[in-house]
């Protein structure tokens, strides 16, 4: 099983952005840090290569590498990207999430 999923429009959007990239890239990175009111947040990145110890997925035509300290965290996750009125951005379905803090900048497991 992989670490993560990728919607159709996380996808498509992964491959929008390798592709407009001013430098080549592999993918994207997806991490977190400590920050905010919950304790974690997620990071996204431009990925030029995998690290050692990182986890691979490969779907959907694009690559995402998964920092090895996040796997515990985004086990079972499923990313999507979403269009808003006001916002867009990648959005994460993740069983593993206990709360989020009320902006919903941080989450905690």
């Amino acid at each position: 099983m992989q670490v993560i999923s990728l919607t159709d429009a996380a996808a498509a959007r992964v491959q929008t952005l390798v592709s407009n990239s001013e430098t080549p890239v592999f993918g994207l990175r997806i991490g977190v840090k400590t920050v905010g009111c919950s304790g974690l947040s997620y990071v996204v990145e431009y990925a030029d290569a995998p690290r050692e110890g990182e986890d691979v997925v490969e779907e959907k035509g694009v690559s995402v590498c998964i920092e090895p300290k996040a796997v515990i965290y985004l086990f079972g996750a499923e990313v999507d990207y979403v269009e808003g009125k006001l916002e867009s951005g990648f959005v994460f379905r993740n069983p593993n999430e206990k709360s989020r803090c009320g902006c919903g900048e941080s989450f905690s497991v």
